[in-house]
């Protein structure tokens, strides 16, 4: 096998039913060639596990290379531990639909061990870096890979949104809130609230209303070099939360200002060699179901 990777990383999905046989295989693989760096409570489901155990969020700065094994949520959870880390992830699904973890358990030592060997697909994905701003001081600084939304929490009410683009006024609405999704996002969350999907290798963000007031409010695709600014139009008291990927922040307050800029360091995906992003569409979304090509 390849050296390039000395330290690989493990994180697993807390719970899942599968996750000790898949841990145990995975351990046992990379155990002859690999040192291993886990976290703590999957390290629990290996009997007589040798490896480094360290903390989720300082796992990353143990190893040189990071797998996360479970669903999409646990990718994510991953790469927000290995932003800044410049180190590669590799995603192995136990999860139901995974858009971002593409290698299955009954291909796992098969898969890993091309990639392993230095055959693979490289990927760069930018992640979303917000700020919440309040009487001219950052009080909260948060990550996103998929995407951060800004919507109404414990009220029957709509919220209103102004939205402005590098310093330009775009639009006010009234709505349940707003998501900016990444590309890598445009299959989640956004998708469900009707956003198109964008191709991961897209330079650009996406802005989808939460069920506008107004049905000609509709989602706009922007560069991705531009700062989104959102306000809240102040004509009562409102409660929101402002949201990135499953992090939560809340008691945002009707002063506040939100801003969202692309994260200038991106994550890195290594994907099997045979990885085809329209595949994964055709695969997840059961498009052309019936059809054989």
């Amino acid at each position: 096998m390849s050296t390039k990777f000395n330290t690989i990383g493990i994180l697993g999905k807390a719970g899942h039913p599968d996750i000790a046989n898949t841990l145990i295989s995975l351990y046992q693989f990379l155990k002859p060639n690999y040192q291993v760096s886990i976290d703590p409570i999957s390290a629990r489901c290996i009997p007589h596990f040798s490896g480094q155990i360290h903390p989720i969020e300082n796992l990353a700065e143990h190893c040189d290379l990071l797998l996360a094994l479970g669903g999409d949520g646990t990718f994510l959870s991953a790469a927000r531990v290995a932003a800044g880390c410049n180190i590669p992830l590799i995603g192995i699904n136990l999860g139901r639909l995974g858009f971002l973890v593409d290698i299955s358990p009954n291909e796992l030592t098969v898969k890993l061990n091309e990639i392993l060997s230095g055959r693979y697909r490289k990927e760069k994905r930018y992640l979303l870096r917000t700020k919440i701003i309040r009487d001219s001081q950052i009080i909260h600084e948060e990550t996103a890979v998929n995407e951060i939304v800004i919507h109404r929490w414990v009220t029957p009410s709509m919220i209103e949104l102004k939205t402005a683009i590098d310093g330009v006024y775009l639009n006010t609405q009234r709505s349940d809130g707003l998501i900016v999704s990444t590309p890598t996002g445009s299959t989640a969350y956004s998708l469900s609230a009707g956003g198109p999907i964008l191709h991961p290798s897209l330079g650009a963000l996406l802005l989808v209303p939460l069920n506008p007031h107004t049905l000609s409010n509709r989602p706009i695709v922007i560069n991705d070099s531009s700062e989104i600014e959102i306000s809240f139009i102040k004509i009562k008291e409102i409660k929101a939360q402002v949201t990135c990927d499953h992090i939560a922040i809340p008691d945002v307050l009707i002063s506040d200002t939100i801003l969202i800029k692309k994260d200038p360091n991106p994550i890195t995906i290594l994907h099997p060699e045979n990885h085809d992003f329209f595949h994964t569409l055709r695969d997840k979304l059961n498009w052309s179901s019936g059809y054989h090509f």
